[in-house]
């Protein structure tokens, strides 16, 4: 359990801080706004650069990175070792 959870931990960490890095660059405007890190992104992306198009584009991947991978390693993961040991229980129970 506890491989799983630093396997969790480090991927929370490591997609949440490229994911604030990311938002910092491309969803604060100004810092007196209370709006940071959740704002529109402020750049315009059809009259702009390949690189802003790459840093938005990574910055929703890391977002959804960070949420699902430590939701596998902290809940299905576990749940689904749980779950087959519970299968493999009730079959020996049946014999």
């Amino acid at each position: 359990m506890a491989d799983e959870f630093i396997k969790g931990l480090g991927i929370f960490t490591g997609g949440g801080l490229a994911w604030l890095v990311l938002a910092g660059w491309y969803r604060t405007e100004s810092f007196e706004s209370t709006q940071q890190l959740v704002a529109p992104v402020s750049v315009d992306l059809a009259n702009t650069s390949v690189f802003n198009a790459i840093g938005v584009t990574l910055m929703d991947a890391f977002f959804w990175f960070t949420l699902f991978g430590a939701l596998a390693f902290w809940v299905l993961i576990p749940a689904g070792r749980q779950a087959r040991s519970a299968l493999r229980d009730r079959d020996a129970d049946a014999e």
